[in-house]
């Protein structure tokens, strides 16, 4: 009867209580799995916004382009579109564009502007995988996190049944109770940055093929405009 009611007054504590009790290594390790799990989420929504703004100013800015007459209207409208990652390209080409058409009256390297080209997707593939490597940190190493708090209230519950000298439900709970938080806090740090660092690399590759393609439509823009 001792036993069912020490049971029963177990699955009576909710979460918070059972992470109030966890003993010094415990805590810490909840607290730096909370940590890590609160900020991959504020990545998450980060990256998800800032995606989602340069999809729809890549989408505008292309409209934008393929109606331009010429590179002069594309630079004065560049800045309306200026969150997308094509807009930013575009500079990089532009700049090179001017350099050869204002010292030589004519594109004569066209090598030099696919470069440059190259140059600007690199950034903008920078800048998109900014803070990316945070969330396949947690992914990867949160469990680990979690497995050794398990580890250490499965030593903890040991310990407490080793003192109690006989087995007893009660001296056996606390370290349990800790070590089942710590993996469903390693879990739950480390399953949503799995999925979102997948996803946002597959957008990612996604945007940069986008730009890579673009640089064909610039160069067709740019031999149609100054090309002797």
């Amino acid at each position: 009867m001792a036993a069912s009611a020490t049971l029963y007054a177990l699955i009576q504590l909710n979460i918070w209580e059972i992470v109030l009790r966890a003993r010094p290594v415990p805590m810490t390790v909840l607290s730096l799995l909370l940590l890590a799990s609160v900020f991959s989420w504020a990545v998450i929504f980060s990256k998800w916004n800032g995606f989602r703004k340069a999809r729809q100013a890549n989408a505008r800015f292309l409209r934008a382009f393929r109606k331009a007459p010429d590179f002069k209207t594309v630079s004065v409208a560049v800045e309306q579109y200026r969150p997308s990652p094509l807009a930013a390209v575009f500079d990089f080409g532009f700049e090179e564009v001017e350099r050869q058409v204002g010292s030589q009256g004519t594109l004569r390297n066209k090598l030099s502007i696919e470069r440059t080209l190259q140059l600007g997707i690199s950034e903008e593939l920078s800048r998109l995988e900014r803070n990316m490597n945070w969330l396949a940190t947690v992914a990867s190493v949160s469990p680990f996190v979690g497995l050794f708090g398990t580890v250490w209230g499965i030593i903890d519950a040991f310990q407490g049944l080793g003192m109690a000298g006989s087995m007893s439900l009660r001296a056996v709970a606390p370290g349990i109770a800790d070590a089942l938080v710590a993996t469903a806090m390693g879990l739950g740090a480390a399953i949503p940055a799995a999925i979102f660092y997948n996803h946002y690399s597959n957008v990612i590759r996604e945007i940069g093929a986008r730009m890579e393609d673009f640089t064909l439509e610039f160069m067709n823009l740019a031999e149609r405009d100054f090309e002797d």
